[in-house]
């Protein structure tokens, strides 16, 4: 059984006021070409398909073609389920009339965790998508009283999935959640606080292959047996690192998994570009990705005159500035001081040293002494 599996497409996704949807078609044309030459026998999203729960109508279009050309054009089953970010209800509407088609879409969890069945020479393959849902609901749905967080509503339901399992067939989970030892990025929501979010891996003890997301980086636990393939894109400057991929696995006649990441290349990418302004805008004319999504880290020192439209004369699609070394590193004035009864010369110290982490030397608080002096000298000039 030949399984492409994807995740956290995050339609409708803006960043630092871009919206991301060109960028995103960019990268599901590739996946259906995928889908195309690879010819997977089946595909799984494993939730996160939206970005937010009200998707605006240009990522419900997107969604619409690329599910249509590879269920209808490539003649590919689609599995799909909610994800944190989705609406269990919007996603599933139609799924009934949908499943004729061969898409599969669980939107709402529910007690009902009957397989979608596929088979491929060596007999038939048992798929159980498990929709992103919260403790509460589902400890409504299954009368369990004892669930309390997520590790426990995740329990309960692969329990009740193996009590009803042909254990003749070859068995595949679809899931969305935060499993004990995967990497997180800073652009995942998390599903909870204080550690209560976390399902431990020991859980999936028992399924051939776990297709999870969630997690923005690609990554695998368990031998490669339960796997992340991650976002398509990069959606914070925190995963400049990562490679975002699709991942392919192959379910041999014994439920043996052999996987394999392919690789999605964006339309532009997400880089961090550091140094002065000079030397940024300098490097620039040999630079092939100049159209990329770029934060720059500027070391310079002094004050800059339009920094940002600056950078856009050569990279335009510039998102962000950082100058790390006014991050701040100094206490400022001390909690509880009343900034009104505090005269500019040690307001404007305390913000240099909060900015710098420096204190001001000497010549400097001289010049600054002349210039407050010289500004109150004009006000008092020029009142009334």
């Amino acid at each position: 059984m030949r399984i492409l599996h994807t995740a956290d497409w995050h339609l409708g996704r803006v960043y630092h006021g871009v919206s991301l949807l060109e960028d995103q078609a960019h990268v599901l044309d590739q996946l259906v070409g995928l889908v195309r030459s690879e010819r997977p026998d089946v595909v799984l999203i494993a939730g996160d398909v939206y970005d937010r729960s009200v998707p605006p109508a240009e990522a419900v279009r997107l969604l619409d073609e690329t599910l249509t050309r590879i269920v209808v054009g490539e003649r590919t089953p689609v599995l799909l389920t909610a994800g944190n970010h989705d609406s269990p209800d919007r996603l599933g509407f139609g799924a009934r009339l949908l499943a004729e088609a061969g898409l599969t879409v669980r939107g709402l969890a529910t007690a009902d965790v009957s397989p979608v069945l596929l088979r491929d020479r060596y007999g038939e393959v048992a798929f159980y998508p498990l929709p992103y849902a919260e403790p509460p609901w589902v400890r409504q749905c299954l009368e369990d009283e004892s669930i309390a967080d997520h590790h426990a509503a995740m329990k309960a339901q692969v329990e009740r999935i193996r009590r009803l399992h042909d254990q003749s067939r070859r068995s595949v989970l679809i899931a969305h959640a935060f499993v004990q030892g995967g990497t997180a990025s800073e652009s995942e929501r998390p599903l909870s606080v204080g550690g209560t979010g976390l399902v431990g891996a020991e859980v999936f003890e028992g399924f051939h292959f776990v297709a999870l997301g969630h997690l923005h980086r690609p990554q695998s636990l368990a031998g490669g047996r339960i796997d992340y393939a991650g976002s398509p894109l990069k959606y914070s400057f925190a995963e400049v690192g990562h490679d975002k991929n699709v991942s392919l696995v192959e379910l041999d006649g014994q439920g043996c998994v052999r996987l394999e990441r392919l690789r999605l290349t964006p339309r532009r990418d997400l880089r961090i570009l550091s140094g002065s302004l000079d030397e940024i805008l300098a490097a620039a004319g040999d630079d092939p990705g100049r159209d990329d999504y770029v934060l720059a880290r500027l070391t310079d020192t002094s004050a800059l005159l339009d920094a940002m439209g600056k950078l856009r004369t050569a990279y335009p699609n510039a998102l962000a500035i950082e100058r790390p070394q006014f991050a701040g590193a100094g206490a400022g004035l001390e909690a509880g001081t009343d900034h009104r009864k505090v005269g500019l010369d040690e307001l404007f110290e305390a913000f240099y040293r909060e900015m710098t982490g420096r204190a001001l030397d000497e010549s400097a608080r001289r010049l600054l002494h002349t210039e407050i002096s010289a500004l109150s000298q004009q006000e008092r000039e020029v009142a009334p």
